[in-house]
């Protein structure tokens, strides 16, 4: 199977599992070449090297925390700490570091240990005790961004990240920036995990089942938290790579990405019912969804169209997350009803 959390349909329909799936993650790739032939028609110049290429490292910050919020809805929970993980990640980055590169490498190993404990943190709020995602997550959002316009007030308002980093930042390999490949090879890593690894095939089995898991012996817990926590890193990992490419971070840094996130995770055909995601399609989302803006904004639209265009774009994907499901579903059923070849003796 090429993709990861297939819910088992039932023996002799492995083909017709894996090919409901492949449609799945292949719609958010067609609606991606149906948006770049509309452009090459009505707004042409959006695909010239000059527009297209400065576009791509948004579209990487984008998959990155959208890969994030993924593993959060495959485990059957929401996340909308994102823009404050975001800013406690680039705040911690400046405020140590200070502009040296002495201080970049113990800047940067402190604010992704900060993010990946606030996940934890909302990962056991949640899993250990059973409170609303939502609420927690909201809750957590707004204490850190208090926090951290408290600890701002210490750092200097021309505050940019050291040297180093901000000319890694613009530094591009084969055309494309570095924040680029950091994201490729976030993908690859997540892909593998989920697809090849005995711990990946059972954070789906929790997501697609957590009962049935837990019977089979898994500890759904711990997976569960884990997702928090995972995804806590990628935002913080996103920060830093945010702060590189616009040297001086503000307090808004994290602003673009509550929303975003969550549709280019349900755009990529991830089952906010759990357990079904590709990292793969979540790239593909992020891209999609960043051309999508660019080229509104070329064709000079007001911001009150705009809006309304991506939510219409969101509300589609939805739809057919949910058209998607309902298919699976009735596979499932079908085969779970199937009659079963009564037991030896």
């Amino acid at each position: 199977m090429s993709e990861v959390g297939a819910p088992f349909a039932g023996r002799g329909r492995p083909v017709a599992r894996g090919q409901r799936l492949q449609m799945r993650f292949l719609a958010i790739w067609i609606a991606l070449a149906a948006l770049l032939a509309i452009s090459a028609v009505f707004v042409p110049r959006s695909l010239l090297p000059s527009s297209f290429l400065p576009i791509i490292p948004l579209a990487a910050f984008l998959a990155i925390v959208s890969m994030g919020e993924a593993l959060v809805l495959m485990a059957r929970g929401i996340d909308l700490s994102l823009p404050a993980v975001i800013t406690l990640s680039s705040s911690i980055l400046v405020g140590m570091a200070g502009g040296d590169d002495g201080g970049l490498l113990v800047a940067i190993a402190v604010a992704l240990a900060l993010s990946l404990a606030t996940g934890l943190v909302i990962g056991i709020l949640v899993a250990v005790f059973k409170l609303n995602p939502l609420i927690v997550t909201l809750a957590v959002s707004t204490i850190l961004m208090g926090l951290m316009i408290w600890y701002r007030e210490g750092v200097a308002q021309e505050a940019s990240v050291p040297p180093l980093l901000a000319d890694w930042g613009e530094r591009r390999f084969l055309y494309l920036n570095s924040a680029v490949w950091v994201a490729l090879a976030l993908v690859v890593v997540m892909t593998f995990v989920l697809r090849r690894t005995i711990a990946g095939r059972r954070f789906v089995a929790v997501g697609a089942n957590p009962v049935a898991a837990w019977v089979a012996g898994i500890r759904v817990t711990h997976y569960q938290i884990g997702a928090y926590a995972v995804a806590g890193l990628l935002y913080g990992i996103a920060g830093i790579l945010l702060s590189a490419f616009i040297r001086n971070p503000t307090l808004d840094v994290g602003s673009d990405y509550l929303l975003a996130p969550i549709a280019a995770a349900v755009l990529a055909g991830t089952a906010v019912t759990g357990g079904i995601g590709s990292m793969i399609a979540v790239a593909g989302a992020a891209l999609f969804l960043t051309q999508l803006g660019q080229i509104l904004r070329m064709l000079d639209l007001s911001t009150a169209i705009q809006f309304m265009i991506h939510g219409l774009a969101i509300a589609i994907g939805m739809g057919l997350a949910g058209v998607r499901m309902g298919a699976v579903r009735q596979a499932f059923s079908r085969g779970r009803t199937a009659p079963r070849r009564p037991p030896p003796g």
